[in-house]
């Protein structure tokens, strides 16, 4: 992240059904957008049997993305936050296709779990409505899945992500062109199914109203104006004129003659499909259209790290507070992680603000797992972390913080750390939080003196004041265990 606040910065979102680039000025705590750029890439269409991206499908993608790389490579890697939704969720070989992909954009690339996918979702919807305190129930229809969140102005209450999409059901119900009444009706039943868990939740909940975000409902929503079916939004009677009215045409080809744009004909059944499901299932009769959704989300949730008001923070401080940890052993291990980090950074290579952040975060949450037993606690605190909704967290940097945790004590699991660069990076940092909580052991019973921390390439060099050591034999010895254990991982760790 940038050190001070960048005049330009973008989203970009990998979809399942399109890649958009939206590049935008923060102005007074709004943004200023100044270029979009969408191509149709249809990810959620590009599987194999395997559930593997195609190399078509991958080439297709990377196209694109160099393309948008020539706008905003030279943009500060604080400056730009590229997500990937549920076509990369799924795909198996996500972990090959995306280091390609992040050398074709020239920036990092998260997957983001379809909690958080929903969560940014609703934050893009409410920055472009007006401040009312109506209780709102906001869809979105992706190419691969559906968001929907209960919220009020800024707060969402309540989110699901539901594995149905335009692309996926377009395909699967509609793959010849074909539109009929019998398939139409199917592909609504499949939605209604698809909603049926959670009607009760939402129906409880109250809401007073609907939105509709992103591809699907804007293009639903402009075909009903256009051929005067409704005059604000989706209504239930304007969507049964374009039930008809499709079944009439009887191919995707044909669907130009309402005024469906060319590159979503393809997809429009599908989505259409959903709908009406959407609405029959949770007794829907109007819902207005939103023009922002997860992109412009993504622009103000990186306003919101860039202005140091992170919504990672407070979900730190949730699970904090929910796991009922330790705060002064936790204040006492952060201390020295930041000291740590501090004399180290510049040989080591980790002088970003991310790598900061993360070693806090996991000094806070290192041990939340013993709300489960204190037996194997950093393994149950692990798990924990991988697998908790956690509000602002992509999905690689839940699993990092997830390893942190799990590698805090005992031995180190080298294989959790996977390989490359980042992987070392993400060793060191565990070694420099394992000295920490080695060092307060004691919770305060002995608080450790001012040490001096060294780093070589592989080797880390501790130093105490003059005879230290010698009155703190327990120290001492779990210091010596520490050093077998980072010796088994092909570092040395020195004290004296």
């Amino acid at each position: 992240m940038p050190k001070s606040n960048p005049a330009t910065i973008a989203a970009v979102d990998l979809g399942s059904n399109s890649f958009h680039l939206v590049v935008a000025h923060p102005q007074d705590g709004h943004i200023k957008v100044v270029d979009r750029l969408r191509e149709v890439i249809r990810l959620a269409g590009g599987f194999d049997a395997q559930n593997r991206l195609t190399d078509e499908a991958c080439e297709g993608a990377l196209r694109c993305l160099d393309r948008f790389g020539q706008r905003i490579r030279h943009l500060p890697a604080g400056a730009v936050r590229a997500v990937g939704t549920n076509a990369l969720r799924k795909a198996r070989n996500s972990a090959s296709f995306l280091p390609r992909a992040e050398a074709a954009l020239g920036h990092h690339i998260d997957i983001v779990s379809g909690y958080e996918e929903a969560r940014l979702i609703y934050l893009g919807v409410s920055h472009g409505l007006q401040d009312d305190a109506d209780l709102r129930l906001v869809i979105d229809i992706g190419g691969g899945s559906t968001e929907l969140i209960i919220g009020r102005r800024f707060e969402p209450m309540m989110m699901e992500s539901l594995h149905i999409g335009c692309v996926s059901m377009s395909v699967g119900m509609f793959r010849d062109g074909t539109i009929d009444n019998r398939r139409l009706r199917a592909a609504e039943i499949i939605a209604r199914q698809e909603f049926e868990p959670i009607e009760e939740g939402v129906s409880r909940a109250g809401w007073q109203t609907a939105i509709g975000a992103s591809g699907t409902m804007t293009s639903v929503s402009d075909v009903l104006a256009h051929n005067g079916w409704s005059k604000d939004g989706i209504t239930r009677e304007g969507l049964q004129r374009l039930r008809a009215a499709m079944v009439a045409l009887g191919h995707v080809d044909r669907l130009g003659d309402i005024g469906v744009a060319a590159d979503r004909r393809a997809v429009f059944p599908g989505g259409v499909a959903i709908v009406i499901g959407a609405f029959e299932e949770l007794g829907i009769e109007r819902m207005r259209v939103s023009d922002s959704a997860l992109r412009e989300g993504l622009l103000y949730d990186l306003m919101g790290r860039i202005e140091h008001e992170d919504v990672r923070e407070r979900t730190v401080e949730g699970l904090m507070q929910r796991f009922g940890v330790d705060r002064s052993q936790v204040a006492r291990v952060k201390s020295s992680v930041a000291q740590f980090l501090g004399q180290v950074a510049a040989d080591w290579r980790l002088d970003s603000e991310e790598d900061e952040r993360l070693l806090q975060w996991a000094a806070a949450l290192h041990e939340i797992g013993n709300t489960v037993s204190h037996s194997q606690y950093h393994k149950h605190g692990a798990y924990l972390l991988h697998n908790l909704d956690m509000p602002g967290f992509a999905r690689g940097d839940q699993d990092r913080l997830a390893t942190l945790v799990r590698a805090h004590r005992r031995k180190i699991p080298l294989p959790e750390f996977g390989t490359g660069p980042q992987a070392d990076e993400l060793l060191k940092l565990a070694l420099l939080l394992r000295l920490a909580v080695v060092l307060h052991r004691a919770r305060g019973a002995a608080a450790p003196p001012e040490v001096s921390l060294k780093a070589e390439p592989k080797t880390l060099r501790l130093s105490f004041p003059p005879g230290w050591l010698d009155g703190h034999p327990l120290t001492s010895a779990d210091l010596a265990q520490e050093a077998d254990y980072v010796k088994a991982v092909g570092y040395k760790l020195r004290f004296r």
